[in-house]
């Protein structure tokens, strides 16, 4: 994973707001939720949730749809799982050990 990626996927999680908003579309799962909902449940304006989005979009840590009148968002498992793996590749000196390989995360399954 690209070091630069890495470093704006850890930036953008480094809020609270944002790494809710996350939080939240891990849970939602690869169909994700409407950003009515994500401000809903997370008591969020719309015109912060707006801003946070766009910051974990640049990160490539969510992405939206449209779908009729809303927009859907959903985590990037991909890149999620490509930033697990970079801060964990090293892990134990090198040594194989317990850490359970990232690609079992339910963004996987389609």
């Amino acid at each position: 994973m690209d070091t630069n990626l890495v470093v704006r996927a850890l930036g953008a999680l480094a809020h609270d707001s944002r790494l809710a908003i996350f939080r939240a579309l891990v849970v939602a799962g690869p169909s994700g939720m409407a950003a009515r909902d994500i401000a809903q449940r997370l008591g969020i304006s719309p015109s912060s949730l707006s801003f946070h989005l766009k910051d974990l979009t640049h990160a490539e840590l969510v992405s939206g749809r449209q779908e009729g009148r809303f927009i859907y968002y959903s985590a990037n498992f991909e890149s999620m799982n490509g930033l697990i793996s970079f801060l964990t590749e090293n892990c134990c000196a090198g040594d194989a050990c317990g850490v359970a390989p990232a690609n079992q995360c339910c963004g996987d399954q389609k």
